[in-house]
């Protein structure tokens, strides 16, 4: 039910130029997308801000070449997938993303867990944390992971794999799951 109220969006944005229409699309998608590029940027809120405006401008622009092959959030997720990368090639400078230092932001209770999280994301290498976003923090399954990333289904099950046992160590070593 959720792929054909996207599908009757989509048209009405690819045929009619309906702004509504994507809006709806937006704030459906919205936080999910954010939070995969926030996972992805290891924890650059304005970042992953300015890469999911632009995932959404290049979902809009490119409308009519979403063929309903994969679902729309399939085809949304491989949009922000190539923003992120793209941006990661276009960067000038040689500082690695993983040279940024997280500051909590927030005085929230939960502030310093978000952050641990995040810092033993950065641990991961792009691909790794790429595989882990989507699967555990997006609840996607394996064969639409391999349709995003266009890796094969047993090179993401080894990124997975590999990921969460870098994150255990790391909040282990931290002070969780004790």
């Amino acid at each position: 039910m959720k792929e054909i109220n996207d599908i009757a969006l989509v048209a009405q944005v690819a045929v009619f130029h309906n702004k509504r229409a994507f809006g709806q699309l937006v704030e459906k998608y919205q936080s999910p997308v954010r939070r995969f590029l926030l996972n992805l940027t290891s924890g650059d809120v304005e970042l992953s801000n300015d890469l999911s405006q632009e995932t959404f401008i290049k979902a809009y622009s490119n409308i009519t070449s979403f063929k309903n092959l994969s679902g729309f959030s399939t085809w949304l997720f491989r949009i922000a997938y190539n923003v992120f990368y793209d941006y990661l090639r276009s960067r000038k400078d040689t500082s690695s993303l993983d040279d940024v230092v997280l500051q909590p932001q927030s005085s929230e209770p939960d502030a310093a867990m978000k952050l641990d999280v995040h810092n033993a994301m950065r641990l991961l290498t792009p691909n790794e944390r790429t595989c882990v976003s989507l699967h555990l923090m997006e609840d996607l399954p394996i064969d639409k992971i391999a349709q995003i990333t266009g890796m094969p289904e047993g090179t993401i099950k080894s990124h997975i794999s590999r990921g969460k046992a870098k994150l255990s160590t790391y909040l282990k070593n931290n002070g969780y799951g004790r």
